[in-house]
């Protein structure tokens, strides 16, 4: 890969985060609704603040969040505080910042994500070129029909069906949260393992509702690579199956994959956020769930920011990784 090319690519990294920031900023704004003012005026209802105490304090807010400055000097001011990862303060755990709380839920969603994601990809392509391999036994190629017939199925409804089978009516696995109630974090192997068992069936649910998905593209990939020339050249010089399974046939059939995965990252972690809310656990879904209701619209601006720029990196990286499994790619 050139350096002319690895510019090109981060300059296009770089559009797009300026574009989807830009978006994130103006589209709130479009709007006739003040969150300030609906945050507040929840709280002077429960509260009971009288209405010049309240104008006062949503005019002191306004001040600290910039909001009584000219349209420009808030978006300049905003495209700043972006290049240092500022995303503002949250209304509803003020004074906390976003970043803060995001850097306390990352670490569950990092990790949800980049297991589920690794094992559905890693189990979905092998599924799919046993499905399309000739020389795979019979019930070895029929394993990966389930899978196949569970791609209609989101994840979502998948972690509702396995909350109320696996979760409540046989009672084998937690429901949901992090780790059992009363229990203090700490680095013990009972901790560990409580940890664990909370995690499979918000695991399970987005590998069931991916695995699928790879099964049938990469099946679809592995029986156009076998009347290729250099599998048959394989075959002639009498390589064993193995050999030119894991070699010519997979090595290359993979190849079309990478691709997609970066574009599936998006929907991925769009499906974590979700089976993260729907089983409690204290992520970024969770975050942004208790920030919805909260009405606390910088919160939310924050995450799917971030998750907007986290996408777009990802999907760099993976374009950056394509040549070294290539070399045709790298050459050109």
């Amino acid at each position: 890969m050139t350096l002319k090319l690895v510019i090109k690519r981060l300059l296009f990294l770089v559009l797009v985060v300026w574009a989807a920031s830009t978006i994130v900023f103006f589209i709130p704004r479009l709007s006739s609704r003040n969150a300030l003012r609906e945050r507040f005026g929840e709280l002077a209802r429960t509260g009971g603040f009288s209405p010049a105490d309240l104008e006062k304090i949503i005019a002191s807010m306004q001040q600290q969040f910039g909001l009584d400055q000219p349209l420009y000097h808030q978006y300049w001011t905003y495209l700043g505080n972006i290049l240092r990862m500022d995303f503002g303060y949250s209304l509803y755990r003020y004074p906390s910042t976003v970043a803060e709380l995001l850097a306390q839920s990352l670490p569950w969603t990092i990790g949800l994500l980049l297991v589920t994601t690794i094992l559905s990809f890693i189990i979905g392509n092998l599924l799919g070129a046993i499905a399309a391999w000739p020389r795979a036994p019979g019930w070895l190629r029929g394993f990966a029909t389930p899978f196949i017939l569970l791609t209609g199925v989101p994840p979502v409804i998948m972690g509702i069906l396995l909350l109320f089978f696996i979760g409540f009516r046989l009672g084998w696995l937690p429901l949901g949260g992090a780790y059992s109630v009363g229990v203090v974090p700490n680095l013990s192997l009972d901790f560990v393992l409580d940890l664990l068992q909370h995690q499979v069936l918000p695991a399970l649910a987005l590998i069931f509702g991916s695995v699928g998905g790879w099964v049938l593209s990469m099946r679809g990939m592995g029986v156009t690579i076998q009347g290729e020339d250099y599998v048959n050249f394989a075959e002639h010089k009498g390589l064993t199956g193995g050999r030119i399974f894991r070699d010519y046939y997979l090595r290359n059939a993979m190849l079309p994959q990478v691709t997609g995965l970066a574009l599936a990252l998006g929907t991925v972690v769009t499906s974590a956020i979700i089976v993260e809310g729907l089983f409690g656990l204290p992520g970024i879904g969770s975050m942004l769930n208790l920030a919805i209701r909260a009405n606390d619209f910088p919160t939310i601006y924050g995450i799917v920011l971030f998750i907007t720029i986290a996408v777009a990196v990802l999907m760099t990286v993976v374009e950056f990784l394509y040549p070294l499994l290539d070399p045709r790619v790298r050459q050109s």
